[in-house]
């Protein structure tokens, strides 16, 4: 811990002045030399986690919505929305009848969310919680409930600047307890206090301790940070530069975002290098100085930094993106770095990167500013079939092309099928007999995770029932189908009925693997061996497998292929109820362009998980 000595403190003249003027200002002619801990001493990790609670965004989420679900819908209303379709056929406006395409609406309700739809997990989150407290008779938890006090919470934080001998009345009325002073400023912290009482905290631990600590004096510098007391920063910066070889990584971040809001931003790119000789910069360090290059005007500065960061492999937070979109302010200008900012949206499609709803905005403005491009931004949706409802446009399909499918499949089969953690899933002796047995069937359509879908039924006694009535369907629909299960699921019992289970066999080819073994790795195989056209019927979304991929563009396309090929059960199975599936979209949610039109999915839900995709485009046309 580096502390400052009471002896230089002292040479404050009186406490009443201190309260009233800068304690740091006071500190200057201190000298506090940098103990060879700081990069391998606890104090380290813990700038390091003040700076990322410095940076963090919390966001209370909530949502209002829910799944509603129309119970009352009888046959004839389900199938003029599409619901329910003829088994062979479907009806066209004119009476006509054409051959029906299995992919089609008969198997999916198009009206219902897909589980990878922005904001799903979150809603699905809440439903489970109101069910859980409808079932222990306990309602929602209030925000009110009691929780554990902390010190600072204990010992009531002053609303104004305390003497000496207050502090030291409040800290024994806490009992005495250790970091005192941490909880103490924390508490300010949080709370957004005046800094005139975190000053008078500095002088009474001073005073008291002898002493004042590093982590006491780098808090008081958040404090300062967030506050927006510049002056303040800059005579602890003074002090710290005067009196420490080099600055550790939470205070040049915390200096960085001080000076980019002032005049002496400049002084950030001096931080920027000497942290470069110590750690990578983290993306906000960027951001924070091409913001405030972009302010400036200054734009070779801001693009030499952003071409640093991407040569680092580093992620641009979107304020990056949005101060140089919104840096162009002359028509020459925007010309000018017209391709530059092009390029940033084929980076966002590469990298499957979405932006946010303030992003969007000023994409949309620039791009109607663009000199002779004439283009005019909507928000809008895509329907089911992918076209854009703004402007008509069919958007790219999400069915993989022959060539990235059988990349992916290369990919999947060396990394999950063959990986080196595979036989901790299965035995060699096992995994080849499965490769023999799809090699010895026909393609297949569908294959269906069985333990996975007949768990879709809380009702354990009924886990056979469920799965053979998933099975029956997608083999009502003349489908080829491959059911994957476990040895146990044969021997009878209150869950697996002796007679669903041969029914099951006998509608569809079925293999069961030992009962420590995992389904996903054969699911996976016998999918991507049946071809491209073949789905999978399983609520996994696979992301432990999908982390197994050897690169981001491996990923990316392992993604796409799923959203395109996985089926999932819409709502619960029931004697006499229909089982249907939740809609696949026929399109990519990606950034796309053609003919000088762009069309960019954009986020605007805090509760969106990275498995899922955003709901809401931006559609910029050309004007006849």
């Amino acid at each position: 811990m580096f502390k400052l000595s009471i002896q230089s403190f002292s040479q404050v003249k009186s406490i009443g002045a201190v309260m009233r003027s800068s304690v740091i200002c006071k500190l200057k002619s201190c000298s506090m030399h940098l103990n060879s801990v700081l990069h391998h001493g606890t104090v380290v990790n813990r700038e390091t986690y003040l700076v990322s609670k410095l940076y963090s965004n919390a966001r209370c989420l909530s949502s209002k919505e829910t799944f509603q679900k129309n119970k009352t819908q009888n046959r004839g209303s389900e199938k003029q929305k599409g619901y329910r379709i003829d088994r062979d056929t479907y009806g066209k406006e004119d009476g006509q009848k054409e051959e029906r395409n299995w992919r089609g609406t008969s198997l999916q309700r198009f009206s219902s969310k897909s589980v990878f739809a922005a904001g799903t997990a979150k809603r699905t989150t809440e439903i489970l919680k109101k069910k859980a407290a409808l079932v222990s008779g306990m309602g929602p938890m209030s925000l009110d409930d009691p929780k554990p006090k902390t010190i600072a919470e204990k010992a009531k934080l002053p609303d104004r600047p305390l003497s000496i001998a207050e502090w030291r009345k409040l800290k024994e009325s806490s009992g005495n307890v250790q970091r005192f002073d941490i909880y103490i400023m924390c508490g300010l912290f949080n709370s957004g206090a005046d800094l005139d009482i975190a000053k008078s905290l500095l002088t009474f631990v001073a005073t008291e301790m002898g002493t004042l600590s590093y982590e006491l004096l780098l808090r008081y510098l958040t404090l300062c940070v967030m506050g927006g007391h510049e002056s303040e920063v800059f005579d602890v910066y003074d002090i710290m530069r005067t009196s420490f070889p080099s600055l550790e990584t939470g205070a040049s971040s915390l200096f960085i975002k001080a000076f980019c809001r002032t005049e002496r931003w400049r002084e950030a790119l001096v931080i920027l290098q000497e942290l470069k000789k110590v750690v990578t910069p983290s993306p906000r360090n960027y951001s924070d100085i091409i913001s405030a290059a972009v302010q400036h005007n200054d734009l070779t500065t801001a693009w030499m930094l952003y071409d640093e960061l991407i040569e680092k492999g580093l992620s641009p937070h979107a304020e990056t993106w949005e101060a140089l979109f919104s840096s162009t302010k002359e028509e020459g200008e925007m010309f000018q770095h017209k391709q530059r900012l092009l390029d940033i949206l084929l980076h966002m499609r590469d990298n499957q990167i979405y932006p946010q709803k303030n992003l969007a905005e000023s994409i949309k403005t620039w791009f109607e500013r663009l000199e002779g491009q004439n283009l005019k931004g909507n928000w809008t949706t895509v329907s089911p079939k992918g076209l854009c409802r703004c402007c008509g446009t069919e958007l790219e399909s999400i069915q993989l092309t022959e060539e990235e499918y059988q990349q992916l499949k290369d990919k999947v089969m060396v990394n999950v099928i063959q990986g080196p953690d595979v036989f901790n899933k299965t035995t060699p002796e096992e995994l080849e007999r499965f490769k023999a047995f799809v090699n010895r069937k026909p393609a297949f359509d569908v294959v269906v995770d069985g333990l996975n879908v007949a768990n879709i039924n809380k009702d354990k006694s009924k886990l056979s029932e469920t799965l053979l009535a998933v099975v029956s369907e997608l083999v009502h629909r003349d489908l080829t189908v491959l059911v994957l299960g476990r040895k146990h699921m044969l021997r009878p019992s209150r869950s697996w009925d002796r007679n669903n289970m041969n029914l099951l066999q006998q509608k569809a080819h079925c293999f069961f693997t030992e009962n420590i073994s995992e389904d996903d790795p054969f699911l996976l195989y016998a999918a991507l061996h049946s071809g491209n056209h073949c789905q999978f019927v399983s609520r996994d979304l696979m992301r432990d497998h999908k982390a197994c991929l050897p690169d981001g563009a491996t990923k990316r396309l392992f993604f796409k292929w799923q959203r395109g090929h996985q089926l999932v059960v819409d709502g619960y199975i029931a004697a006499g109820r229909k089982v249907c599936f939740q809609g696949i979209p026929s399109y990519d949610t990606i950034v796309q362009t053609s003919d000088g039109s762009w069309h960019l999915p954009y986020d605007d839900l805090d509760d969106r998980c990275t498995y899922e995709v955003p709901q809401k485009w931006l559609c910029l046309t050309k004007q006849h």
